[in-house]
């Protein structure tokens, strides 16, 4: 069932457990124990990568991953980000509330940040290792050379065990592969959906050649592809998604009629739509694995069975054809 994870030798489940949500931010609040107990059902149903992010929740979501991790770290391959601050240092990025505090989300990949940074993460976890490092967003103001040596510098001391990015370009990639030498760029972590296939142009085909591996954040678009997400549906306070374009009446009312079209599809398999969704990101070349966000422990066990489900070609095809177009944008 595990995939390598490029040449590091690295394996991870294909469902990897995303701790987005349970920052009890950006979605509103989440209740910790029922995080807790999401990602031990992820672990007991083996689907044993967590990825997470000192930015979710600006620190929480580490420690409630601590928390959860606690006397299994054997069983888990755990995967955090760097980059993102929120304390007034680097690259503005975009603002942010937590606790009635308005914050500024900075970039900041300078070689003494990363290192602070992986520090304060190792300590949120609780662990001695982080076992993929990824960083979160390319940083403008710091040549992309001088972020990849402070990873190498984690790497040699043994606190960090592979190296992926996340959300850079090819190009940026191919400048980051060159500056690790003969450490190689194990993964990217872009964002992929039946609704967001922008990768497939020149992400997908440089990866497969380089051997880097993909892992798809967003498989499920935020809960969009659940078949829950209808155009009735009322947000609760906190709930940022409300804001977005994609989650407008009409996007909602379009992708629902295009989910009534792979309905049967899912029914034949025995699938949810959200489970359908993350297995036909699952099915796409040079991807190894999707972030599937829970915040219950019922959702974490229903999204490790979509590593199970088999799709012939003219299934694939035929949900890629149901959601052609979609999303819909603004007329100019």
């Amino acid at each position: 069932m595990k995939r390598p994870l490029g040449p590091t030798g690295l394996e991870i489940h294909p469902v990897i457990t995303g701790t987005f949500a349970i920052g009890g931010w950006w979605w509103g609040p989440s209740d910790d124990n029922e995080s807790v107990q999401a990602i031990r059902s992820a672990l007991d149903a083996e689907a044993c990568a967590i990825d997470t992010a000192p930015v979710y929740g600006f620190g929480h979501a580490e420690e409630i991953v601590g928390r959860a991790i606690s006397g299994r770290r054997n069983e888990v391959t755990l995967m955090t980000k760097v980059g993102l601050r929120w304390d007034g240092q680097g690259t503005p990025f975009f603002p942010a509330t937590h606790k009635g505090q308005s914050l500024e989300v900075s970039c900041d990949l300078r070689p003494a940040s990363i290192q602070a940074e992986c520090h304060a993460s190792l300590k949120r976890l609780g662990v001695d290792t982080i076992d993929l490092y990824q960083c979160h967003w390319p940083d403008p103001g710091v040549p992309i050379a001088e972020s990849m040596g402070a990873l190498l510098d984690l790497h040699s001391a043994g606190k960090i065990r592979a190296i992926g990015v996340s959300n850079f370009s090819v190009e940026q990639m191919v400048e980051a592969q060159a500056a690790l030498g003969d450490i190689p760029l194990s993964s990217t972590q872009p964002h992929y959906s039946v609704l967001n296939r922008r990768i497939e142009r020149d992400l997908v085909p440089y990866c497969q050649k380089e051997q880097i591996g993909i892992i798809g954040y967003r498989p499920m678009e935020q809960g969009l592809l659940t078949g829950k997400m209808t155009p009735e549906r009322l947000f609760e306070e906190g709930d940022e998604r409300i804001s977005q374009r994609l989650f407008s009446v009409e996007n909602r009312t379009a992708i629902q009629a295009a989910q009534t079209q792979v309905q049967g599809l899912a029914d034949a398999h025995q699938l949810s739509l959200a489970q359908l969704s993350v297995a036909w990101v699952l099915h796409q070349p040079g991807v190894t694995g999707a972030i599937c966000g829970a915040r219950n422990a019922k959702q974490a066990a229903e999204n490790a069975q979509a590593a199970n489900a088999t799709l012939c070609q003219e299934e694939l095809d035929l949900i890629r054809n149901a959601f052609a177009g979609l999303p819909r944008r603004k007329k100019k």
